[in-house]
């Protein structure tokens, strides 16, 4: 699986180059920046020491959709404390997902946020999973470019194993079962139901390519019953 890391309006160029050198370290090479130039000051190189490909090769996007524009699975980290989101995947919970994910996607990416106030409940939303850092106490909490070694370091056995062979599957499944769902919600009147579509936005991210086949049937299964 491809894996990408993407940072959101990073403002510290330091943090940029300790996340270079996170990714280096442990095998990642795709580095994605959101609105923000703070990678072009030299602070970023002097931090991020051996990593100038990494830097040489950023690609910068205008916000956090253009840069999810290819990728087919989306993990956000965010601070435990948003009352709104009650699932979080820890980094070592997130290895057996992604190993799982790897045989029906190609590409996924690991989004962080802001150093002064992470991602906004919007950013959030264009995740399939949120993952968060178990830590004591919830300050100090860990500077962006510490959380990007925590996750490179946990996931770095990701980029070590090869796919395993599997039938061709459609990428875009979990997407579309999202829209799907939307749509069938708003069909039944039940869009505006913030609870409920919360609880299955959190965890339509959660399921294996086999459930995510299996529920596609039964969506159909129901809109063909409700246009009859």
């Amino acid at each position: 699986m491809h894996l990408s890391i993407v940072l959101v309006s990073p403002a510290r160029p330091e943090n940029i180059g300790a996340a270079a050198r996170a990714m280096k370290t442990m095998g990642f090479t795709d580095l994605r920046i959101v609105d923000s130039q703070a990678h072009l000051e030299p602070a970023t190189r002097w931090v991020a020491h051996g990593s100038g490909e990494i830097l040489d090769n950023i690609t910068t996007y205008a916000t956090l959709a253009d840069a999810l524009h290819d990728i087919s699975f989306t993990v956000a980290t965010t601070a435990r404390s948003r009352a709104k989101y009650h699932y979080y995947a820890t980094p070592i919970e997130l290895v057996p997902m992604l190993e799982e994910k790897s045989a029906w996607l190609t590409k996924a990416a690991l989004v962080f946020g802001r150093e002064d106030s992470g991602l906004t409940n919007e950013e959030l939303e264009l995740a399939d999973v949120l993952t968060g850092v178990p830590m004591v106490a919830d300050y100090p909490s860990l500077n962006l470019g510490q959380a990007v070694m925590v996750y490179c370091y946990q996931l770095a056995s990701l980029m070590q194993t090869p796919a395993p062979a599997t039938e061709s599957v459609d990428e875009n499944q979990l997407r579309a079962l999202r829209a799907r769902t939307q749509s069938l919600l708003a069909q039944l009147g039940v869009a505006d139901d913030q609870k409920m579509v919360d609880w299955l936005h959190q965890r339509l991210g959660l399921l294996e390519q086999r459930d995510t086949a299996m529920l596609h049937r039964l969506l159909h299964d129901i809109e063909k019953k409700l246009a009859e």
